[in-house]
């Protein structure tokens, strides 16, 4: 008789190999969701340490262009104003971004001098080369025998003085910026008004606002800029380029105010002996003759 588990039913041993197949078949599935999760999560730690990725770079890039997003002048795109008449200044546009600054290129004709000055409004050598040579600078630019460039920097500055070369070179480019045919009379001015070394604390932006205005130089504009020292980045960044440039570099191996080249030439004279400068012009152009152009200083 049958017993309710007939013969055509599973017996104990297929029942308990289902069973192992089944806990197989539900150990696998399991291993294959972990295996998803695991996928998953590696997936979404990707895409965050990417996203972190990308906001560090934005950081990175933001900081590079903040950096590079300093104010120039316009006119100054050598880091010098070129003038060609004592009220006659080479239009620029400004120095772009944080690209550096353009070497000026001039034509050598054999009969025109181009004096190139860096100088410091607190260097009392400066001082002595500008009282000096100023008169016939002006007077070679009329005769149509010489360009000026004067590129103004900043390496006497102290905490006495209150940065005074940095923020005169920087009022400076203020004019170079927006009255640039003035450019050569507040250039006079400051050196005329130019505060003792060692015991002079610098003129305030406000004096020298004063002596702008004395020289034809008024306007909210510029009144704002050197207020607000706008330039000040700018007259940093030329100054390390000067006393990092071995072609400025004096025969010792440094970097000095006043440093002067007539077409090419450093001129190593006196400051205070104007008949020697203008030798000195003289057979600077004579030695370059009409050989093409001059590029100074060169792209390094």
């Amino acid at each position: 008789m049958a017993t309710g588990r007939g013969a055509s039913g599973p017996t104990k041993r297929d029942r308990r190999e289902e069973a192992r197949e089944t806990a197989r078949l539900m150990r696998e599935e399991a291993a294959k969701k972990a295996k998803r999760r695991k996928v998953v999560v590696q997936s979404s730690v990707i895409v965050g340490v990417l996203a972190v990725l990308a906001v560090v770079g934005l950081f990175i890039y933001s900081g590079v262009t903040a950096s590079s997003n300093v104010a120039n002048p316009k006119n100054m795109i050598s880091g010098g104003i070129v003038l060609t008449q004592a009220d006659k200044a080479v239009t620029s546009p400004a120095i772009s971004g944080g690209d550096a600054p353009t070497p000026t290129t001039q034509k050598l004709d054999g009969k025109t001098a181009h004096i190139q000055i860096w100088l410091d409004y607190q260097c009392p050598y400066c001082d002595q080369f500008e009282t000096t040579n100023s008169a016939q600078m002006k007077q070679m630019m009329a005769d149509g025998t010489a360009t000026l460039e004067i590129h103004p920097v900043a390496i006497l500055d102290s905490p006495t003085n209150n940065k005074y070369s940095t923020r005169s070179a920087a009022a400076a480019s203020c004019v170079a910026n927006y009255e640039p045919d003035k450019f050569f009379d507040i250039n006079s001015a400051l050196f005329a008004n130019q505060p003792d070394e060692q015991t002079g604390t610098g003129l305030t932006d406000a004096e020298i606002l004063k002596l702008f205005k004395g020289a034809g130089v008024e306007s909210k504009q510029i009144t704002d800029c050197v207020n607000n020292q706008t330039y000040a980045p700018f007259v940093t960044n030329r100054t390390k380029d000067a006393t990092a440039s071995k072609q400025l570099a004096n025969p010792q191996g440094g970097f000095g105010t006043p440093t002067v080249f007539v077409n090419g030439e450093r001129y190593q004279g006196g400051f205070t002996d104007a008949t020697q400068f203008a030798s000195f012009v003289a057979a600077a152009v004579k030695d370059a003759g009409d050989s093409g152009t001059i590029t100074f200083p060169k792209a390094s």
